[in-house]
């Protein structure tokens, strides 16, 4: 054999060895698991959900959606994306079918449209749900969803109810008996939503006195951004009922809401009493909200579990008495921290704390991830205003920030990495209350992170400065509790603004508090439903979920009690 061909045989025998090996390395190193998740996303002409009053947009990150609400000033068909976050710097891939210009819309999440080259187009067809592909080392789809609300009412003097149908271009109008159909004032009359027009002959401002005496009234109508006139045609008949106002009430504990209909123009006075009582009390003036021919009323100072009779009274008449029961007033589990235990970790058998009594878990915290290693993050302190008092501090973990925490519900470890957090938050609850107030003190430590944690961008700037400690309380009515994740490929955080969260109050501080001090936390109800489960999270370290925290921070908390108003 010549030497030349020995030698390009040697050479291609290294190269198929080479080739071998390539390929073994490609099948038998898998890559690394990257989650990437949409964290947060604006639109233009974005509006709150009828539902929860909140404008964020709701992000259900174990579905992987996002569901958004616009007013009807934009055109869906067109809609400009005025920021849209993404976790993991993961690559953006958009429906390429729903995109204005494909080529030119971003192939990164933004933050705003001064982040993005001024040539970037990000208006999207959102007729129907759009599809958004996240690239890391795997791909993980997402699914947004653009919700147009387009709110057509009409106000006229004496109305008493109205009926709009828009697949027939029409509406009715019910006004008291009292009013002359040849004389009908009219206010408002957006029938083409709250941006759109309407014309009356050559005119558009149809405010004025309208004759509904011997036929109906035809006005032209267009859309926000249409230049199309549809014929719309009003109808104004007297109302067969008597005008009065007519309601449906929600009871909670202390409170009652009154939600009903009067006729335009007139003021609802709101009466109630306890059923063996024999005098009313009148709602005052400033808790019944009246809007054309809505009203709100909110009774408040109620005792809980208690029968009530109530009325509405219209131009000094009073109307048919009915009754409602308020529920019970429930109180926290141990929301002294008086009752504590010690549980033992199933693989190492060290002792850990447990801030509830003997067969209670209704408190959770992260002892039994951090028992092993660091000993415990949460213990019982003799430091107190009375008894006990739960005592918080944010420790070392070696490769990460162990933060001090309680919490209503449950926690293990994640059985893919064993040393994060899987925690379920929430317990069954079904009361009503106005707020939560709680004894405190803290101690701040500089925040710090380990070499193994992964910090969002915008929360790397927050190393070196003083920690802050969060205490929050929700009330939920989602079919489970929570599930939270704190491994950075996959994780998933409480969200507030949840569409299932019907009350919410958090204080925040990085105030040194060295004696403690009473505080109390409003609820505010987003929506009036009954809850399934309540939530309170406390945590010497706001941002211990990523892991970032101050070394030593140190968050004292006793005497837990709901507050009903």
């Amino acid at each position: 054999m010549k030497k030349k061909d020995f030698i390009k045989k040697i050479g291609l025998s290294l190269a198929c060895i080479g080739s071998f090996f390539s390929c073994a390395i490609e099948n038998d190193i898998p890559y690394p698991i990257v989650e990437a998740a949409i964290t947060g996303m604006t639109v233009e002409g974005q509006r709150s959900n009828p539902d929860n009053n909140s404008t964020e947009a709701a992000i259900n990150n174990s579905a992987r959606t996002v569901t958004l609400f616009v007013n009807d000033s934009v055109d869906i068909t067109n809609l400009k994306i005025t920021q849209l976050s993404i976790s993991n710097n993961a690559e953006l891939l958009a429906d390429s079918a729903a995109c204005a210009d494909y080529g030119r819309f971003p192939d990164v999440g933004f933050s705003s449209l001064d982040s993005i080259p001024v040539s970037s187009n990000t208006r999207m067809d959102f007729s129907k749900p759009v599809n958004f592909t996240l690239r890391t080392y795997q791909d993980y789809v997402w699914k947004v969803t653009v919700n147009q609300i387009i709110e057509r009412n009409i106000e006229i003097t004496g109305m008493i109810r109205s009926v709009i149908s828009v697949e027939n271009r029409t509406a009715i109008v019910y006004v008291g008996t009292d009013q002359d159909l040849s004389r009908i004032q009219i206010t408002t009359l957006n029938l083409g939503g709250e941006y759109g027009r309407v014309r009356y002959g050559n005119s558009e401002d149809i405010e004025g006195v309208y004759d509904f005496s011997t036929s109906s009234q035809r006005f032209l109508v267009a859309r926000a951004n249409e230049d199309t006139w549809e014929e719309w045609t009003v109808f104004v008949y007297h109302s067969e009922d008597d005008g009065g106002a007519t309601g449906d009430i929600f009871a909670m504990a202390s409170r009652a809401v009154l939600n009903g209909s009067i006729q335009s123009g007139k003021t609802p006075v709101i009466e109630y009493r306890e059923s063996d009582a024999s005098n009313w009390t009148e709602v005052p003036s400033e808790d019944v909200a009246v809007s054309g021919t809505s009203y709100t009323a909110i009774l408040k100072g109620l005792s809980p579990s208690t029968a009530y009779r109530y009325r509405v009274s219209v131009d000094g008449v009073a109307g048919e008495e009915n009754s409602f029961t308020t529920v019970q007033a429930i109180q926290l589990e141990n929301g002294s921290f008086e009752g504590w235990r010690q549980d033992q970790t199933e693989n190492t058998g060290k002792d850990y704390y447990v801030p509830n009594a003997a067969g209670s878990d209704f408190w959770g915290t992260g002892n039994l991830g951090a028992a092993p290693f660091i000993g415990d993050l949460t213990t019982p302190a003799d430091e107190s205003v009375s008894g006990k008092a739960a005592r918080l501090e944010s420790k070392d973990a070696i490769i990460k920030i162990g933060a001090g925490n309680l919490f209503t519900g449950s926690f293990q470890m994640d059985p893919d990495t064993h040393i994060d957090g899987l925690l379920h938050f929430g317990r069954p609850f079904s009361s009503f209350p106005t707020g939560l107030r709680f004894w405190y003190k803290y101690t701040p430590a500089e925040m710090t992170r380990k070499s193994m944690t992964q910090l969002p961008a915008n929360l790397e700037a927050l190393v070196g400065q003083m920690d802050s400690c969060h205490i929050y309380i929700a009330l939920s009515d989602k079919a489970e509790p929570y599930e939270i994740r704190t491994n950075a490929n996959n994780r998933q955080l409480f969200d507030k603004n949840d569409e299932h969260i019907i009350a919410y109050g958090e204080y925040i501080t990085g105030d040194l508090t060295e004696t403690y001090v009473q505080k109390e936390i409003s609820l505010t109800y987003r929506a009036y439903r009954v809850p399934k489960y309540i939530i309170i999270v406390c945590s010497a370290s706001k941002y211990g979920d990523y892991y970032l925290g101050g070394i030593g921070s140190t968050l004292y908390i006793d005497e837990m009690e709901l507050l009903y108003e």
